[in-house]
């Protein structure tokens, strides 16, 4: 298995950094897109998720990583009702989905090899099983095909994978979070599917000379020895897992106020946004990006950092007015707050 570039030795991008950090604090946010400029390190960040992701429970031997804490929508193996199960502890799947992927990849499918030699049915779980509990990450994900795409909308809103061909009548629990990459000069992503991710950040080539020159270098001392490399940040990987970790902690004990809630209201709709998932997601963003940065509850500062990325991609276009879309999230949020 390769080496993934450690996570703490990404130098530059903070949106892109502070954006993936408040999702591993509280994945229930819904996912972040990441576009811009190829070759700016989208890749290599999200790959790198899986630096600041603590070990889960899981039940041993599940094909499904089904937590052994919570069987109510489990697999048909570890449902309620079955004996008692054994656990063990398991990295959090960080499952890459190949534009290339067929549907039964994706999916799964009948065992062939199975099949064929010993004649038994038999279900081989695709890469939505894999990323149960865990995160799905899709590079160029513009250019995904239509029919995955209204996959991956109709699991991502139930939870569930239902796969019936070859005989075969399968469901499993399937709850994942969405990463996505990609360059809008390919193409654009359609809007049912923009719509599922969570946080969206706009990464740009960085023109500062002196910061080129030490992600150049970084990135040249990995290739030349991944491993070495990997092992002198695993201390900073180390603190970034831990405040992960006591972040998550105090989300529940974070206070949201109802003045604040209003404000995220009236700046979603002064945008115009649709729906009410804007609203949720400035909340629990707010409220992770509090957390991390241990303060007691969620302030207007907090919400200045995080509503460009939580609302930057739900706007409606307006053929009367070309300003960036983060831009207008900005003016809409001064008027908002000074109101």
């Amino acid at each position: 298995m390769a080496l993934t570039f450690p996570f703490s030795a990404i130098v530059g991008q903070d949106d892109m950094t502070l954006a993936i950090q408040v999702l591993a604090i509280d994945p229930t946010i819904g996912g972040v897109l990441v576009l811009g400029d190829r070759g700016t390190g989208k890749s290599t960040a999200v790959r790198a998720l899986a630096d600041l992701l603590p070990p889960i429970r899981v039940v041993k031997n599940c094909a499904y990583r089904c937590d052994p804490e919570r069987p109510a929508g489990a697999c048909a193996m570890c449902a309620p009702g079955h004996k008692r199960l054994s656990a063990e502890t398991r990295p959090v799947a960080v499952v890459d989905l190949p534009l290339g992927a067929t549907e039964d990849r994706v999916v799964g499918a009948l065992d062939l090899e199975q099949a064929l030699s010993q004649g038994l049915k038999k279900f081989a779980p695709g890469l939505l099983a894999q990323a149960h509990r865990g995160f799905l990450y899709i590079d160029e994900v513009n250019l995904l095909d239509d029919h995955l795409v209204d996959l991956l909308i109709d699991v991502a809103a139930s939870g569930e994978n239902l796969v019936e061909r070859e005989g075969l009548s399968i469901r499993h629990p399937a709850r994942f979070v969405l990463v996505g990459s990609g360059n809008p000069e390919e193409g654009e992503l359609r809007p049912q599917l923009l719509d599922r991710f969570g946080l969206c950040v706009q990464v740009q080539t960085p023109q500062d000379l002196a910061l080129r020159v030490e992600v150049v270098k970084r990135r040249d001392a990995f290739e030349k020895d991944p491993a070495a490399f990997r092992t002198q940040w695993q201390p900073d990987n180390d603190k970034l897992q831990k405040r992960i970790l006591k972040a998550r902690k105090l989300i529940d004990h974070m206070v949201v106020s109802d003045a604040m809630l209003t404000l995220c209201a009236r700046l979603c709709q002064q945008l115009g946004t649709d729906g009410l998932r804007a609203e949720l997601t400035l909340l629990r963003a707010t409220r992770a990006l509090a957390a991390m940065q241990g303060s007691k509850s969620v302030t207007p500062e907090h919400l200045r950092t995080i509503a460009p990325l939580a609302l930057r991609h739900r706007l409606r276009r307006n053929p009367l007015d070309d300003t960036d879309a983060g831009t207008r999230v900005q003016r809409a949020l001064q008027d908002v707050l000074s109101g």
